[in-house]
């Protein structure tokens, strides 16, 4: 019984840290708890949410994608570049930028699957590239002049929910499904918790390499659509920095950095959490520094605590 209460505890905990977070900073800051700030963080996680799915697979299966945030700015800067300077129409222009952003999981899939170079050597380097490449398209001035239609993407409502964390909740439908529902996210936990076994159990592990940075670049694609849309404007440096917040998400929603467990229900915990964070700083005027700072300590401690239970399972 004992045990069960303390699994139970264990499972639950990320939720209980969202709500004392919340509690703490309703109390410390009368305006986080307005209709209007709750609002503004739901539009502000839905993009750092829809990337942390494409993250989570990645993670599961004991990889990492550090090109993440470089992803979300080169679909930024395409996505603008074709319906501004090339006229082409809103729904073709993101349909092209999606299809672009799988190809770059794909070239991530073949580095680290056929080729064999380390995950986070393969990405980073491919960081560096995307980076350069947005810069190179836009030639470092920002993009701007769209459709008034397509600010709807991120700026629109259905009723009063915003329309970014609708499409966010779909998409944690779908990674939820994925995981839960189907073989690949099966293969995934399998891949991640003992990648020989998995090879010897007949699974294609060098296929579902692909099939995750895939998806990996397909919803740091959508991500970055959103952030467009919600902006207004293409800059060169929109996705910035963004591959560590996604980390920080999804190893603080208990997501194994060495693989094979993790629940996607947590990392909405995570992602929420970190939203919260990071709002609820901005209006107590905690400098940026000092944010980087709490956002370094949260990630050591929720890697940390992932290596201590491993630890004690071995033990």
């Amino acid at each position: 019984m004992r045990s069960t209460i303390l699994n139970i505890f264990k499972d639950k905990a990320i939720w209980i840290v969202f709500i004392i977070l919340f509690i703490a900073f309703s109390l410390l800051n009368h305006r986080f708890i307005s209709s209007n700030n709750l609002f503004t963080i739901a539009r502000q996680v839905s993009m750092l949410g829809i990337a942390s799915i494409g993250m989570t697979f990645v993670i599961l299966i004991a990889g990492i994608d550090l090109s993440i945030g470089s992803t979300i700015t080169l679909v930024n800067i395409v996505a603008a570049y074709l319906m501004v300077k090339m006229g082409l129409g809103m729904v073709s222009a993101v349909i092209l930028a999606l299809i672009m952003s799988i190809i770059v999981g794909v070239l991530n899939g073949f580095l680290i699957s056929t080729i064999g170079i380390p995950a986070i050597i393969a990405t980073f380097a491919t960081q560096i590239v995307f980076e350069g490449a947005s810069y190179l398209i836009c030639g470092g001035v920002p993009i701007y002049g769209f459709d008034e239609r397509f600010k709807v993407i991120g700026q629109g409502y259905i009723g009063p929910v915003p329309v970014p964390v609708i499409i966010m909740i779909v998409c944690f439908a779908l990674g939820s499904f994925i995981l839960n529902k189907s073989y690949f996210g099966r293969y995934f936990y399998a891949v991640g918790g003992n990648e020989e076994a998995a090879k010897l159990s007949g699974i294609r592990v060098g296929h579902m390499k692909y099939l995750v940075y895939a998806l990996s670049g397909l919803f740091a694609g959508l991500a970055g659509i959103v952030m467009l849309s919600r902006t207004n404007s293409a800059q060169p440096t929109a996705g910035m920095g963004y591959e560590f917040d996604v980390i920080t998400c999804v190893v603080l929603g208990g997501v194994s950095i060495s693989g094979g467990f993790g629940k996607m229900s947590n990392v909405v915990a995570g992602v929420l959490i970190i939203g919260i964070l990071t709002n609820g700083m901005v209006l107590l005027n905690v400098s940026t520094y000092m944010q980087m700072i709490v956002k370094g300590i949260v990630l050591v401690l929720a890697v940390g605590f992932d290596s201590l239970q491993k630890k004690r399972a071995l033990a």
